[in-house]
């Protein structure tokens, strides 16, 4: 009697602040996209929220596979992204945003280019934010380019899908740019010659209230203390050869309109 071939488990990594109103509906949204194919377990790094986010979550915990990392007391979210992804222990794990702004859908764009690389990272071509904080990533990715070389659209996405190897080798190293994980780490990767894959995805508002972290009045500093942190990041000098392959492949899954973004930038989109 021939036996099903086992199905592949992922960890998705998830820091969570103040989301009581939207993080049932985005769990689930995930979690029933991905069930049907994968054997999914959410990594939650609560980060001391002050509304009813840890009632939830812990009602959660009877429904949904979650392991469940709470405190009172603020780590900030590179402080919660790096928790979750210490506890993470399967062979790839995946790390999102829990605002619901991320379409669970994109994952399979994402998931089918794990074995061409170590590191695939999201772009979000229609990006759903604030103007303010849009001309901070523009203005952030021309000095990460200047620094690391980057050909990635999009260093700050919160869609990465990475493998074991990856997070054991770059995790130890990370927690230089609280308020810019991705930069930080996407920046680390680079400059140890981790293979990299880009996808275009889609990016939706928020599911509910605003962002916390990158406040109108809080850009300027977050802008200054994250420019400061890449030079550190620069300057401290790691062998590195020449930039990570990084290339934009799509599956079909969402139709041409992403697939379009890439062609328009002139990368190429292998033959599906």
């Amino acid at each position: 009697m021939s036996s099903e071939p086992s199905r592949p488990k992922l960890d998705i990594a998830m820091p969570v602040h103040n989301e009581g109103k939207s993080i049932e509906k985005t769990l689930l949204e995930w979690y029933d996209e991905l069930r049907p194919h994968v054997d999914v377990r959410f990594i939650i790094a609560e980060d001391g929220s002050k509304d009813n986010t840890k009632s939830v979550l812990k009602k959660l915990e009877g429904r949904l596979p979650i392991l469940l990392d709470m405190v009172d007391a603020r780590r900030g979210y590179g402080g919660a992204m790096t928790a979750a992804l210490r506890a993470s222990s399967s062979p790839y794990v995946l790390t999102s945003d829990s605002d619901g702004q991320s379409d669970p859908k994109d994952f399979w764009r994402v998931w089918s280019m794990r074995e061409s690389f170590d590191l695939v990272v999201g772009w979000r071509v229609n990006r759903a934010d604030a103007l303010s904080r849009k001309v901070m990533s523009k203005s952030f990715g021309l000095w990460h380019k200047l620094l690391f070389g980057t050909r990635l659209h999009d260093p700050s996405c919160n869609i990465m899908l990475m493998k074991r190897s990856v997070i054991d080798r770059l995790v130890p190293k990370v927690g230089l740019l609280s308020e810019g994980f991705q930069w930080e780490f996407v920046a680390r990767a680079l400059k140890a010659e981790i293979k990299i894959g880009e996808v275009p995805i889609n990016h939706r508002l928020r599911a509910s209230g605003s962002t916390v972290v990158y406040k109108p009045t809080r850009v300027p500093g977050i802008a200054w203390r994250n420019g400061v942190g890449l030079m550190k990041i620069w300057l401290d000098r790691e062998p590195r050869v020449s930039p990570a392959v990084e290339v934009i492949q799509g599956d079909g899954r969402q139709g041409a309109e992403l697939d379009g973004h890439a062609r328009a930038a002139g990368l190429q989109i292998p033959d599906r």
